[in-house]
């Protein structure tokens, strides 16, 4: 349970040798002016901060020296105003760094969410839940927080350094070069903190990301975490993981206090220096004492700005990981994809022209198909042909893992032929779009999944103007509406996160209904009853015959009673077709498939006895 996950180890510890900042910039133009204004302010502001010791030398040159008093209601007067519009550049500025960071980080999670829609399975097949999520959540905010808040900073404190040094030089450029040159080396050991800050804070991130792991598996697997009796083993992993987190965050907090220390020592050493020379100098009667005392100012505020440059670098340097990782996401193109041509005349996923969509009736032809899985070396099926005529009722039985899904993914189009052709209605299935196949078929799974919401909203998934009396037609032809009547609520009822208010049957039941509701002419059946109990299989197999009459049925299972009556019986082994025909053909051919269901046959018969 506490092992890193790898690919996210490595990544992390990457080293671009580019920014990788113009990769953001179409994202960027649409708040150009934001930005621009965040600009503008940022450099007002800091023209605001260099512009106060000025006022305080003044006061102190002419108020308090000399004691004269006759212009101060206009210095007062002048004060509040320059404060007034470094308030107003504050919030204004904040107001825009907040609205820019959330709109590109929003904007980012839209195009990756929608980008991973048009990927195929293989994508997902490859690239685990977990780093697809932290793509879309944990980089995209890292990004907007880079484009917004760090850039501001950036701007606002280089040109602080660069108008305090200027009016340093300007007042005394003896004096300003004493000051100026403790700063490279205040920048060198300040780098080299933050360097080791910045590596610990990684390591941190990594154990922090270990961890929530561990509690989604302490808490996902509670029941087999007690039926193993293992809560001492997980509960040991889990503390070597924490104890390693506590003591990485301690070496942080050392490293910090290090760090902030380091930078009020070089504001100390600053701050001596003018104290030494510029007293000299005021003695001599050459520098005012007021004019000593912007000095000290500008001295000892440089160090903190230097502090926020160096650690905007950092941050600009890790964040390329971030910015690498989601243009790789949106860069990735999908291993079947519609042609320019059929996007043209069907439309895309988004934006479908529904009204260019042929009807389906349902007629496949698997012309001379060959095929490998992307991820795979093995060739699964090799110059294969075999028509099936709108509305056959097609069995795909095999031994577990023995790769039955391979031709359902085909006529899916969730793979393309390596070779060879799938021809849905006698036309190559690439001639038209994904999302018309698609929104033909009727797809249930082995492991029902519902989403968050009422029974009513999860039915409306397979039609979205589906009325309930359509809602209630399709749960009676799949005997769910006796689940649903006994809800409190009806259609109204939550079925909780992923269903999980319901049981398995009735979450089958559900799905089998939503996959029906739009009238698919091809329909699929997944293992759908080898999850669920007794009863709820047998009212799955009383609907198989009302649900796929007059549709193209592929129904994929491991037990072979509930097949017998197929047009044609598909035999898959070791991911190879080896036998297909009507199930008497097959039992008198005495091949793999009798030697399947005899087995299967005695097993049940010897279960029905005991």
């Amino acid at each position: 349970m506490s092992e890193p996950n790898n690919r996210r180890k490595k990544e992390a510890y990457v080293r671009l040798p580019y920014f990788g900042i113009n990769r953001l910039i179409p994202f960027m133009k649409p708040y150009r002016k934001r930005l621009l204004l965040m600009l503008l302010l940022g450099i007002v502001g800091s023209c605001v901060d260099i512009v106060l010791p000025l006022f305080q030398s003044y006061a102190i040159n002419n108020y308090i020296a000399r004691g004269v008093m006759d212009t101060l209601p206009y210095f007062i007067g002048l004060y509040v105003a320059v404060l007034t519009v470094q308030i107003i550049a504050n919030c204004i500025t904040t107001y825009t760094a907040s609205h820019v960071e959330m709109m590109i980080g929003h904007d980012l999670k839209q195009t990756c969410f929608d980008h991973l829609q048009t990927l195929s399975f293989s994508y997902f097949n490859q690239n685990s839940v977990g780093y697809v999520h932290a793509r879309i959540m944990s980089d995209t905010s890292r990004i907007g927080e880079l484009v917004s808040w760090v850039m501001m900073d950036s701007i606002w404190h280089t040109s602080y350094i660069i108008g305090a040094v200027a009016v340093m030089f300007a007042i005394n450029p003896g004096l300003a070069l004493a000051v100026v040159m403790v700063v490279p080396l205040a920048a060198l050991l300040i780098a080299l903190c933050l360097n080791k800050l910045t590596r610990l804070n990684r390591s941190i991130r990594e154990l922090n990301s270990r961890i929530s792991g561990d509690y989604n598996e302490g808490i996902t697997g509670a029941k087999t975490i007690k039926t193993l009796v293992v809560e001492d083993r997980i509960t040991e992993e889990f503390r070597g993981d924490t104890g390693s987190m506590k003591r990485t965050a301690v070496r942080a907090t050392h490293f910090r206090g290090l760090l902030f220390s380091t930078v009020s020592f070089f504001s100390y050493v600053a701050l001596a220096l003018v104290l030494w020379r510029g007293g000299l100098i005021t003695m001599e009667q050459v520098m005012e004492i007021g004019t000593l005392s912007a000095f000290m100012s500008y001295a000892q505020g440089l160090m903190d700005p230097l502090l926020w440059l160096i650690d905007a670098l950092s941050t600009v340097i890790n964040t390329q990981v971030n910015i690498e990782r989601v243009t790789k996401l949106l860069q990735t193109e999908s291993d079947v994809a519609d042609s320019t041509e059929v996007v043209a005349k069907y439309g895309d996923t988004f934006e479908p022209k529904r009204e260019n969509w042929e009807p389906l009736v349902g007629d496949i032809e698997f012309d001379d198909v060959s095929f490998t899985y992307p991820d795979g070396e093995d060739r699964v099926l090799e110059h294969f042909s075999l028509k099936i005529a709108g509305g056959t009722r097609v069995a795909i039985v095999g031994e577990t893992g023995a790769g039955k899904s391979t031709l359902v993914n085909l006529v899916c189009r969730f793979f393309e032929p390596t070779e060879g052709r799938v021809l849905i209605d006698g036309r190559d299935a690439r001639e038209r779009s994904q999302l018309w196949l698609h929104s033909n078929i009727g797809y249930v799974l082995q492991s029902p999944h519902l989403f968050s919401g009422t029974v009513r909203d999860n039915l409306r998934y397979g039609k979205p103007d589906a009325t309930d009396e359509e809602i209630y037609e399709a749960l009676r032809t799949v005997s769910a509406d006796v689940i649903v009547n006994r809800m409190e609520k009806g259609l109204d009822s939550e079925v909780g996160e992923g269903g999980d208010l319901l049981s398995t049957g009735e979450k089958q039941l559900l799905s089998f209904a939503r996959a029906i509701i739009a009238d698919p002419r091809i329909l699929v059946l997944d293992e759908a009853t080898s999850s669920v109990d007794t009863i709820t299989e047998q009212v799955i197999r009383d609907a198989l015959g009302r649900v796929t009459e007059g549709r193209t049925s592929f129904i994929i299972a491991h037990r072979l009673s509930t097949v017998r009556d197929s047009d044609i019986i598909i035999v898959v082994r070791d991911g190879k077709i080896v036998e297909q025909g009507k199930h008497g053909e097959l039992m008198h051919a005495k091949g793999y498939y009798h030697s399947l269901y005899t087995r299967q046959f005695e097993k049940e018969a010897a279960d029905s006895v005991l």
